[in-house]
């Protein structure tokens, strides 16, 4: 089975598109979120398996916000993603806890599971 998932990113169509795209490929979608404060409320409350994390926010931004989950008792998988490829992130990315990267236009079911496998 699928793993839990929490999408965080501040336009909504693409939380959308992203939900069904995920339950379409098995995913549960337990949850969403539109800025890093409440994506980190979201995640202490319903303990998604994965967050799945745009890298630019409002208030806090996703590297911080996967910082502040790897520093929790019980971690997320952090998928950090972006409109922008992962080389205008490059040293952050390679900086982060995150678990890996996927260009928004890039996601899908199963590229997703390959960064968590």
């Amino acid at each position: 089975m699928a793993p839990s998932v929490l999408i965080v990113d501040d336009h909504v169509p693409f939380r959308e598109r992203a939900r069904a795209l995920l339950e379409d490929d098995g995913f549960r979608v337990i949850g969403e979120a539109g800025d890093g404060e409440t994506a980190l409320q979201s995640t202490r409350r319903l303990r998604p398996e994965v967050v799945l994390l745009d890298v630019q926010l409002p208030g806090i931004d996703g590297f911080a916000v996967a910082e502040r989950l790897a520093a929790g008792p019980h971690p997320p998988a952090v998928v950090l993603i972006s409109s922008r490829g992962a080389g205008a992130y490059r040293r952050r990315l390679r900086d982060s806890p995150a678990r890996g990267f996927i260009a928004k236009a890039e996601l899908t079911g199963a590229c997703l599971l390959a960064l968590l496998a």
